[in-house]
């Protein structure tokens, strides 16, 4: 077994205990792309599955976009590690050079096409939950991507439940990025990273920025206050609709 960091096993132990992500008997799927995020999501659920009074099952599952990409390696890494694991083989790459509309965003789509295979694969198999690599970096990006350019304050909650009945889980959510990206580098394992992953840089067209902004401007911002992040993180359980524009919310007391 790798070794998870205790605060990184504080964190996403606390976060399982406070929203009651994964419970006795829960059958969980996990989007496993590769990258530090989902390789540490794995290792955590591994670890959580030995250590917590409870017993759950889960399994990784990698989609690939049908470019040729090499996966190989992460099929040995977790049959090293003993993860159950199963590459689903699309061609959502072709797919989304045909279906997506003019002025679309490529990354956006894609994903959503992944997704799509992601909820297909764990309804047709007894999956109760599908588990999410996203951390707290994700989460305040998507934030302010969602206020600065889509005129609505939306993230990304460490549990719902879709369309389709299935739950979401983010077991990470609570984590920052450079502890994933520590534990890779901690235990040298070799990732998938996002220029690597992504269809978008692999076909001519503009290269989305907006994340890319974001994730500078935060940086800038945590230099200048290094707890920025823990504000932030306690601003999202602590917000007050009726000191917002919403009519319906306006009557109501700020408690």
């Amino acid at each position: 077994m790798l070794e998870i960091s205790k605060k990184l096993s504080r964190i996403t132990g606390q976060t399982n205990a406070q929203y009651n992500l994964i419970k006795e008997g829960d059958k969980v799927l996990v989007g496993f792309s590769g990258g530090k995020d989902s390789l540490t999501l794995i290792h955590t659920l591994k670890r959580m599955q030995k250590h917590t009074p409870f017993n759950f099952e889960f399994k990784a599952v990698t989609i690939t976009y049908g470019m040729g990409e090499e996966v190989q390696f992460l099929v040995d890494h977790c049959k090293e590690h003993e993860i159950d694991h199963e590459i689903i083989d699309t061609e959502i790459f072709d797919i989304s050079k045909e279906k997506i509309r003019k002025n679309s965003s490529f990354c956006s789509f894609v994903s959503r096409m992944r997704r799509g295979y992601l909820y297909t694969y764990a309804l047709d198999n007894g999956f109760n939950k599908l588990a999410l690599g996203h951390h707290l970096d994700d989460a305040m990006e998507s934030f302010f991507m969602n206020f600065f350019y889509n005129g609505s304050m939306r993230s990304m909650p460490p549990i719902y439940k879709a369309n389709n009945g299935l739950m979401v889980i983010r077991p990470l959510i609570f984590c920052r990025e450079r502890q994933l990206r520590g534990f890779a580098s901690d235990n040298e394992i070799k990732v998938i990273s996002s220029d690597d992953g992504c269809p978008s840089t692999k076909i001519d067209i503009k290269q989305p920025h907006a994340r890319d902004n974001i994730k500078e401007l935060l940086a800038k911002l945590e230099v200048d206050n290094p707890q920025i992040f823990v504000s932030m993180k306690s601003a999202f359980k602590n917000f007050h609709p009726n000191t917002f524009f919403n009519p319906d919310d306006l009557d109501k007391e700020d408690e």
